[in-house]
């Protein structure tokens, strides 16, 4: 296959329903960008690992042709399980995070969590010596990382175009 995911493939995008706040933003996300990209997207609900299982079996039986994982946090913890049955099945996936790629996903393209976690800590910092948690100024992530992994790539028998490599922070051979 050449390129990421033919033109008129349907995509997934597996989602969260337990955290309903999230959920919703996420559902309105995929539904314009199904728009905008005038694909269909087919939104799946996850919540536990047997429910991811039942989503790989939901994707495999359906022909999708790529995944896209929310960022919620439950995702993360469950990495391992989503990386090896994006792999088992081969189902292109891109994922929040770039620990997803690193664990042998294809692509990720989210905040960098380690630079959160470390204005926390400088946060966190700041309240231990006095500052006032009114004084503190709302920050919000303005680093995105793209994460792109070759060796899935190659096994999935993908061909990433050389301008998404070129833009990548990071690419794994």
């Amino acid at each position: 296959m050449h390129g990421l995911v033919a033109p008129s493939t349907t995509i997934a995008a597996l989602i969260n329903p337990a955290n309903a706040p999230q959920s919703a933003i996420e559902r309105k996300i995929i539904q314009d960008a199904a728009r905008v990209l005038d694909t269909h997207f087919l939104v799946l609900n996850a919540s536990s690992p047997d429910e991811i299982e039942s989503a790989f079996t939901t994707i495999v039986g359906e022909r999708i042709g790529a995944l896209v994982v929310s960022g919620e946090n439950f995702f993360l913890t469950q990495r391992d399980l989503l990386v090896t049955l994006a792999a088992r099945h081969a189902v292109p996936t891109m994922y929040p995070y770039r620990e997803f790629t690193v664990a042998g996903g294809l692509i990720s393209y989210g905040t960098d969590i380690v630079g959160a976690y470390r204005q926390l800590g400088a946060n966190t910092a700041r309240i231990l010596h006095g500052a006032k948690t009114t004084d503190l100024p709302v920050q919000q992530s303005t680093k995105v990382e793209l994460v792109i992994n070759l060796k899935t790539a190659k096994i999935l028998g993908l061909t990433i175009p050389i301008p998404l490599l070129g833009r990548a922070d990071e690419v794994i051979e």
